[in-house]
This record gives structure tokens, sequence and C-alpha cells, in this order.
């Protein structure tokens, strides 16, 4: 069953300078239960099309085409109040990248945890105390620092208390963005086996935004690859990862260091992702691919099936 529908979806920011095409038709799913790996370079739009879904698009961006579905309902044209009250923080909520900056350092950390209870339901204070304590004591913090700052908590014990606010409202799909940033290996491993335990206790479906490719093969289900605003490659965890067949794939997973074996010197891709005000024609990642062809700047692909739901975008395939 999938918990998440987004098809054709194109979120575009308005500027002086023209339309910056940051989500350029885009379709995936979710399903219930799953954890969709959302990888590639930083400016590739991958946390704009978090924001997207959970309609927290800052201007001047704006969602100009596509549909979004939430357990079957549409959400891509509802008013601004009707998601505010119904979709956001109930049916999706959302990890924002940088703890450190995520929570307010002049609030206890009881204050904002109250926050979702006090904008989005009505149940009685008691009630909500109770239920950040539940989930404070899920994370592995203890219920005792909902009276201290922010700056009182390590990076990790932040990154679990947004965790805990994402997860107060019991929302269907949580969508995490870059969770692991700037935190120590150590707690990187700590916060993805929170995130197993989340899937396997809580059954909740996961969007789970990061660079980091070798942290998507600890946790998710499926893994789905951006480049300038479009999905180049989604499919089976392990079909991507033991047969990548994009070449924007392979060079990232070719670039990743080894424990098992010595490499002299690792991969790397030449020059930077396009500037998304004029993207490049045709496949948008032919200006760096070693493979391109005329056809290659002249063509855009589509994404096309290469096996077992597991999809590509390149006309070499």
């Amino acid at each position: 069953m999938n918990v998440l529908e987004v098809e054709n979806l194109k979120t575009y920011f308005f500027t002086a300078r023209g339309a910056v095409k940051s989500v350029d038709n885009v379709s995936f799913t979710l399903k219930k239960g799953e954890v969709l790996g959302l990888a590639g370079e930083s400016g590739c739009g991958k946390s704009t099309l978090g924001y997207s879904i959970i309609k927290l698009i800052p201007p001047p961006g704006k969602i100009v085409e596509g549909s979004i579905k939430i357990e079957g309902e549409e959400i891509a044209n509802l008013p601004e109040d009707v998601i505010r009250r119904k979709i956001r923080w109930k049916k999706v909520s959302m990890i924002f990248q940088g703890a450190m900056n995520a929570l307010n350092p002049v609030y206890t950390i009881g204050f904002q945890l109250m926050e979702p209870f006090k904008y989005h339901t009505n149940i009685d204070s008691e009630t909500a105390q109770k239920k950040i304590a539940e989930y404070l004591q899920f994370v592995g913090l203890s219920p005792e620092i909902v009276s201290r700052y922010p700056h009182e908590l390590s990076g990790g014990m932040k990154q679990r208390v947004m965790i805990a606010m994402a997860l107060l409202l019991e929302p269907t799909i949580l969508i995490a963005d870059e969770p692991t940033t700037a935190l120590d290996v150590i707690v990187q491993a700590q916060i993805i086996n929170l995130f197993k335990k989340l899937k396997r206790e809580l059954g909740i479906s996961i969007i789970f935004i990061t660079h980091d490719l070798s942290i998507l093969a600890e946790i998710s289900d499926r893994v789905a690859i951006m480049y300038a605003g479009k999905i180049v490659e989604i499919g089976n965890s392990i079909d991507v990862y033991e047969n990548p067949t994009h070449p924007y794939t392979q060079k990232l997973l070719a670039a990743i260091p080894r424990l098992h074996k010595r490499i002299e010197k690792l991969e790397f891709i030449p020059g930077a992702p396009p500037n998304l005000l004029s993207p490049p024609p045709g496949c948008r990642f032919h200006p760096r691919c070693p493979y391109a062809t005329r056809e290659c700047a002249e063509r855009e692909p589509e994404l096309v099936k290469v096996g077992e739901d597991h999809y590509v975008a390149c006309l070499k395939v």
C-alpha cells in the first residue's frame, strides 16, 4: 500500500533572474513502513523535494505543477490553513536539517515540544506532557531534559529531541533531512539505529535525505538518486548498490571509501551540478558524464525499467 504518491511534481523559485527549477517533474511512491533514501550532491533539490511534500516552501518558491497524495488524499492544492490543521505534523512531519539551529535557544526543550500540541491539537496539558515523556524515552532521552535549554544538550541529544518532536502527533510519514550531518561517527551510528527502531516498532514510513550513500546502505529499502532537480535512478537498495546503472550513481558509489580493500585513488566527478536557473538541454548530467554523446545533449531521457522496481533515466540503457 502506498502512503505517498508524488507525480510530475515541479517546484520552482521565481527570482528576478528567472525561475530556478529546484524540483522538475519528479515522480515516486512510498510504501507503508518503507524507508526511501534520497541521495545526491548538495544543490540537487533533495531538501526542496522534502519541503514540497510537507508544503513548507519558502517564498519565492512555489509548487507550480504536479500531484502529492498522502493516503490517497490530494494535498498539492489544499489551502495553507487546511494543511496546517489536518496534514502537517499529523500525517507528515519533518526533521529539519541542522538540529543545532532548528531549536530556539531562548526556550526550554519542554516549551518547544509542547508547541505541536498547542497549535495542532486540543488535548490538555497533562496528556501532552505524558506524550512528551513517552517519546523522549523512546528516542533514548530522559524526560527530565524538558527543563533544560538547547545549549545544555550535545548535538546528538538535540537531534533526538527533533526526532521526538516529529513523532509527537504520530504521523504516517517522516521526512528526515540530513539527520546525521555534523555528528561524529559514533552518534551517527546511534541515530541510524534509532531510525531502524522507528521502522521496526512504529511501522512509520520514512524519507531519509542525505548526500552520504554509505549511510543509506544501512537503513534504506529503496534508493532514489537526484541530480539537478530530477530523479535519475530509483530502485531497490540492493539493486542500486550492486548494479548501479546511471553514470552519476556509478560515480557517486565509486567515490565512497572502502574498508575491505585498498584503493590508491578515490573516484570523483569533475565539475559541479548545473545552475538550475538555466539547466543544460538534454540529459542534465551530460556535461560531466564520461559516456555522453551528441544525443545526450539533445534529448532528455525518461525513467525506463531496467529491473524489478529499478528505473533509470539514461539514453544508454
